[in-house]
């Protein structure tokens, strides 16, 4: 049996040597990747061939299989002309994860002249990072260029995904000078996304290494996302002399800020955290009801369908619009054109909801499929915790049903911002199993952007974002109803917008 290398010595020969091309269809594409198969040489002569949208998504589909014979593959297209092609295969080489590229791709970080290539990149080094694959030797290379990114790249986008990609440094011993990168960025920075994205990474792993008086500034700062974030890192703090300063938020305009201050004070007490938030808290400002003209949009007609449901096949995935990411903000959001949407009617009011196929078009078939045989109906919202998700799709309404299928993960590089939907995983001691998901998702609060590595987003909610801060768990699913597509996602970045559980902090 030839080995992983072997195998993609002969494709290479195959496809390089004699000149065949092997062309397949998006839906032969959707089920090789469905299958975590390279497909001997299929995905590999779509990537090679003449149609850059194919090539595109070959590239993320031989990533999606994690198969290290599809790390030459891609090797292969790190200087292609078409920047869609090469920030896919930058991005594949990243979900693969074998270290192989680390070099080409510090140098991709800071020299490619495609944002949508230098995010993928940022995106590459960090699960390096985080799965151990960078080697020693390396990590301080791989963290100066994300310095250098993040104080001097002209994409804010860019320098936002910088200021993640430092996350996963947080345990390595280049961990002091990422803080003080991280730090010196944050007193230039003057992008608000960007400011955000820092204090998120301050947060999750540096929040006892930065001076207290720059958290405390940040508590005042006048962007929502930017105290919270500052406030989670107080939380940190494991002081509590700190508390003092948190109490004040508690008072905060941001109904979201007031419950994280409220849960950084627990922590700080050395008391639990809430998991289940079963009633709002006195004196939280929870946003008034909004009118909604969009609740009049008539529903698309369910079909008559009988039995129980079962897994995605791509037979009825829909295949337009399609990935081609020739800028950062493209490798950031949905692609220009309708997409399907859902509306969730709730118990304190509607909520619609865009889902983005291009992306994930087997979790999209799923769920949609789901919807329309109205199994989310009536479903309760069994998990709320303040700051994090709300989560439904579980007919136990416990955190441990589902419809006994699981669907593939389908990891993209669209972040885990406040107000996504993702789907689910069930865990084991290792973490989040992948291909674990199947009918349960939530809907993320705030940035919880730890969860890119693991978790499918696989559309936003677009409208009744303020039912989000009204949800308690006695709350359900009156009714979840496919509605017309939207005439057109044109935004020009999705990221630079003020804005025994399945999914953990």
């Amino acid at each position: 049996m030839l080995g992983s290398l072997a195998k993609a010595t002969a494709l290479t020969v195959a496809l390089c040597g004699v000149g065949v091309v092997v062309s397949s269809s998006y839906q032969t594409l959707i089920g090789l990747e469905q299958k975590r198969s390279i497909g001997g040489s299929v995905l590999a002569g779509d990537l090679n061939g003449s149609d850059p949208h194919l090539a595109a998504r070959a590239a993320l589909a031989i990533g999606r299989t994690k198969d290290p014979a599809g790390v030459p593959l891609l090797q292969r297209h790190l200087r292609d002309k078409n920047d869609a092609v090469r920030a896919m295969s930058v991005y594949g080489l990243g979900l693969i994860g074998t270290g192989a590229s680390a070099q080409a791709l510090t140098v991709a970080m800071i020299s490619d002249r495609s944002g949508a290539v230098r995010v993928a990149a940022l995106d590459a080094i960090g699960r390096y990072e985080n799965a151990h694959r960078l080697p020693v030797a390396n990590e301080l290379i791989a963290a100066s260029t994300v310095g250098a990114v993040l104080k001097g790249d002209r994409d804010p986008i860019v320098r936002a995904r910088a200021a993640t990609a430092f996350e996963a440094f947080r345990v390595s011993p280049v961990g002091d000078y990422a803080s003080r990168q991280l730090l010196t960025a944050w007193q230039a920075e003057r992008n608000e996304d960007v400011r955000w994205h820092i204090m998120w990474t301050i947060f999750r792993g540096y929040a006892n290494r930065v001076p207290r008086a720059a958290l405390t500034a940040a508590l005042h700062d006048q962007n929502e996302l930017v105290r919270i974030e500052a406030v989670r890192a107080y939380g940190k703090l494991k002081n509590k002399d700190a508390i003092a300063a948190l109490v004040p938020l508690t008072q905060d305009p941001s109904w979201r800020v007031q419950l994280q201050a409220l849960e950084a004070i627990r922590q700080l007490k050395g008391e639990p955290l809430t998991e289940h938030l079963k009633e709002m808290p006195p004196g939280i400002h929870t946003p008034p009801v909004r009118v909604q003209n969009y609740a009049e949009i008539a529903p698309l007609p369910r079909p008559s369908v009988t039995g129980k449901p079962g897994p995605p096949t791509g037979a009825d995935a829909i295949l337009t619009p399609k990935i081609y990411p020739v800028s950062s903000a493209l490798m950031n959001g949905p692609a220009p054109g309708p997409h399907p949407r859902v509306r969730i009617h709730t118990t304190k009011g509607t909520m619609i909801v865009t889902l983005y196929p291009e992306w994930a078009p087997l979790t999209v078939e799923n769920f949609l499929n789901l919807t329309n045989r109205g199994y989310f109906d009536g479903g309760r919202w069994f998990r709320i915790v303040p700051d994090f998700v709300v989560q439904t799709g579980d007919p136990t309404n416990t955190g441990d049903g589902d419809a006994g299928y699981s669907i593939p993960a389908e990891e993209n590089p669209l972040e885990q911002r406040s107000n996504v939907i993702s789907m689910g995983l069930n865990y084991d001691n290792n973490g989040a199993i992948r291909d674990s998901a199947g009918t349960q998702f939530y809907i993320a609060l705030s940035p919880q952007l730890h969860l890119n590595r693991d978790f499918t987003v696989f559309g936003e909610v677009t409208n009744g974002l303020d039912v989000l801060g009204r949800l308690v768990e006695t709350d359900t699913m009156t009714r979840v109803e496919q509605i017309p597509d939207s005439p057109s996602e044109t935004r020009t970045s999705a990221c630079c917008r003020s804005e025994s559980s399945r999914v953990r902090h």
